[in-house]
């Protein structure tokens, strides 16, 4: 049990790290800073990397102890494994405060990263806005003014170098 604790412990404090680290990352976003998001992101697969690590050491402990107690691990929660030590209130207490801090750093972290997926998605609508707008003053209508022999003669309107500049 003290493995399990010690564990879910561990995770809370990687998971508060990585919260801290998807917080930076948010203003970075909104200044549209391309290398200091891959910066970030990079940072951010090394905490996921031992988070997973931890988790699948808490998926062994919770097996074994699954197999301690004749539970299918698939069934188990950490609550019904809270509830059954109610004889030991002491390691109870700890294994419940250690889930429901697990739980709150999960939640912010879910939190933070829909917020960064929101601003991402509005820039890319934005970017996308602005190719359609480059895109439709390329195929502005023409003025109609003629020529001696009615052909159309009218320039385009609206700019007068119709091609993508990627110097700007």
């Amino acid at each position: 049990m003290e493995n399990l604790i010690a564990v879910l412990q561990q995770e809370c404090a990687e998971y508060n790290g990585l919260l801290e680290l998807s917080g930076r990352k948010t203003p970075i976003i909104v200044a549209g800073d391309l290398d200091q998001l891959q910066k970030i992101t990079d940072e951010e697969q090394e905490w996921v990397g031992r988070i997973a690590h931890l988790e699948k050491k808490r998926s062994e402990i919770t097996a074994d102890i699954a197999d301690v107690l004749n539970k299918d691990v698939k069934t188990m929660k950490l609550r019904d494994l809270v509830q059954m030590l109610s004889a030991r209130p002491a390691e109870q207490k700890q294994l419940s405060e250690a889930c429901d801090v697990l739980r709150e750093a999960v939640d912010q972290v879910q939190a933070v990263n829909e917020r960064n997926r929101d601003l991402i998605q509005h820039s890319l609508e934005l970017v996308e806005f602005d190719m359609n707008l480059l895109q439709s003053m390329r195929t502005a209508p023409q003025t109609a003014n003629y020529n001696r022999e009615a052909y159309n003669a009218g320039a385009a309107m609206g700019i007068a170098n119709p091609g993508f500049d990627a110097k700007q």
